[in-house]
């Protein structure tokens, strides 16, 4: 023998471009549905083979005059697959043709019935391929994402060509399309509609499911979530296809990584009130609790995202307390991370401001007292706004009520959210001031916020915070040497007596008088004093004779002094 030298060597044959192939497949489907019409066993079976042999060879028909169907890989790659199933068929057709042959009834059933399966399946795929339209248009558009400022065809295009994919390809073209619909999601806002309108929602959700690796499933919960957080459209196509189930069940019982993309997806979800009462439906609310206690830091923060968002919901509410959510909760608001912390306070304030019962719960977990550390502790201004909420809400109860009332640190921080915080911190803090049963001493200890209670008088939004901002005003004006601050400071004093004039209609007159009310109690001849020269007294008797609630009050205690009959006269003259 001779050694095999290299330029003896037989290049390997190239495999047949698909014209080729799908020549051979046409000629093959011809010659099947003419040999099938002679078989005389398994009749039936033959029936149902040849009825799908016609309906394959019209869509191979079809595909053939698509202009670029040629071009295709998702095509080219389902053509030698439909070729060995056909060629099976034909051996098949052989065999039940030829009366030499005997084999086992039970056995040829089970190959008919398989070769059926296969076939149906390349059919539904082709004409999967050919009813996306993406045969028609040449795929060098798909080599590349379209630009955000491009045609919104080509956006469409794209997004049947990647659902396509998703439908019918390997795993690996399952993985690549993924990859570019996330990246299309991100890059373009706006293309979460597209997507949800001209994608397939329901063959994405299905990448879900268990028997996928979870390298499918992963890309398929981030193009999930990113979907549910893109638009109301969006969102609302991932729900009615049914993402909420397979989420749950990926949180349930699969790696932490699945679990916090997960429970991403589901925290945007519900985050339509319309969507979250489903959450109970799916048994969902054990399942997100248990990831609050034993996930990572993460899927924590996602899953009392979720929470939160059905905690909405009156028949969920009763679900989370029968399933342990309060003490979790309770807990992240002083170990989580601050997001966490932001989305636990938000859902402690939901749920105080259900009831007494609530209250009694969440006091129980000690939550008056972890709410109190978070407010002094945290730095974000939301979470800061739902601690206090939720401890404004609690506050009717006697304990905290009392406890409150009694703590010094917590009455100074309430004067520098009035002083420094966002216009809700500032109303909450000063229903608290208003509210609380404060001393003396904590009152001349927050004087300093009294000027910017009068700026709240002055605000017209949101409803209620002129009322509070007196209210709060009044009760620290309790105090003899507030009073006295008060009137030293002429630039709230001027703003008070603007806001007594009946020319002035931004507030209600009530408010100032009863400022006023506050301010001659007792018996501080310079408080008068003050009052009179900048003017109070002539809006007072103007209110008094509009029958203004306590303007008539105010203007006795003013006229009990010597000074109103020396203003008087000084004013005649």
């Amino acid at each position: 023998m001779h050694p095999t030298t290299d330029h003896m060597r037989q290049p390997p044959p190239e495999p047949p471009c698909p014209t080729e192939r799908l020549d051979q497949i046409t000629q093959l489907l011809s010659h099947l549905l003419q040999s099938t019409l002679c078989i005389t066993s398994f009749t039936s079976r033959w029936q149902g083979l040849r009825s799908k042999l016609a309906t394959l060879k019209s869509v191979l028909s079809e595909i053939s005059d698509s202009l670029h169907w040629s071009d295709n890989p998702l095509l080219g790659a389902l053509l030698p697959d439909l070729l060995s199933t056909l060629c099976r068929i034909e051996t098949l057709c052989c065999q039940c043709s030829d009366p030499s042959f005997a084999p086992g009834k039970l056995l040829m059933q089970s190959d008919l019935d398989m070769a059926s399966g296969w076939l149906s399946k390349q059919s539904h795929d082709l004409e999967l391929l050919l009813r996306s339209g993406v045969l028609h248009q040449s795929t060098a558009i798909v080599l590349s994402r379209p630009n955000a400022n491009g045609p919104k065809s080509d956006l469409c295009f794209f997004v049947k060509d990647l659902f396509t994919r998703l439908q019918i390809g390997s795993i690996e073209f399952k993985r690549k399309a993924l990859d570019s619909l996330i990246q299309i999601l991100t890059e373009d806002e706006k293309s979460a509609s597209v997507v949800a309108k001209e994608g397939n929602s329901s063959c994405l959700i299905h990448l879900l499911d268990p028997i996928y690796p979870d390298s499918v499933k992963e890309l398929a919960v981030v193009a999930v979530s990113i979907l549910a957080s893109g638009s109301d459209f969006s969102r609302k196509c991932v729900f009615e296809e049914g993402a909420l189930g397979p989420l749950l069940r990926i949180i349930e019982c699969s790696s932490m990584t699945l679990k916090e993309k997960a429970a991403m997806a589901v925290e945007f979800i519900t985050e339509d009130p319309d969507n979250a009462w489903a959450i109970s439906a799916y048994g969902g609310v054990p399942i997100l609790i248990e990831l609050c206690k034993s996930g990572s830091v993460t899927a924590q923060s996602y899953s009392v995202g979720a929470i939160r968002n059905i905690s909405t919901v009156e028949d969920i509410r009763i679900a989370l307390v029968e399933e342990g959510a309060i003490p979790v909760l309770v807990q992240l608001l002083v170990c989580g991370i601050p997001p966490a912390q932001e989305k636990a306070a938000n859902c402690v304030a939901i749920l105080a401001s259900s009831g007494k019962f609530f209250h009694s719960l969440l006091l129980q977990e000690k939550g008056l007292q972890r709410l109190l550390h978070l407010l002094h502790e945290s730095s974000n201004p939301d979470t800061i706004e739902h601690a206090l909420h939720a401890i404004y809400l609690l506050s009717d109860s006697d304990y905290s009520y009392v406890t409150l009332s009694g703590s010094t640190t917590f009455i100074i921080h309430l004067a520098e959210l009035v002083k420094y915080g966002s216009i809700m911190l500032q109303k909450i803090s000063a229903s608290l001031l208003a509210n609380l049963s404060i001393s003396d001493g904590n009152k001349r200890a927050v004087g300093g916020c009294m000027g910017s209670l009068v700026k709240l008088m002055e605000s017209m939004k949101p409803d209620g915070l002129q009322e509070v901002g007196a209210n709060a005003l009044v009760s620290l004006l309790s105090v003899r040497s507030n009073r006295k601050e008060f009137v030293r400071d002429d630039k709230s004093l001027m703003k008070l007596v603007h806001m007594l004039d009946p020319a002035n209609d931004v507030i209600s007159k009530r408010f100032p008088v009863a400022v006023v009310v506050a301010l001659t109690a007792g018996s501080s001849h310079g408080c008068r004093k003050r009052l009179m020269t900048a003017g109070a007294y002539v809006h007072l008797q103007r209110l008094a004779d509009m029958d203004v609630a306590g303007a008539k009050k105010a203007l006795q205690r003013l006229s009990g002094n010597r000074l109103t009959n020396i203003f008087n006269r000084s004013w005649r003259e």
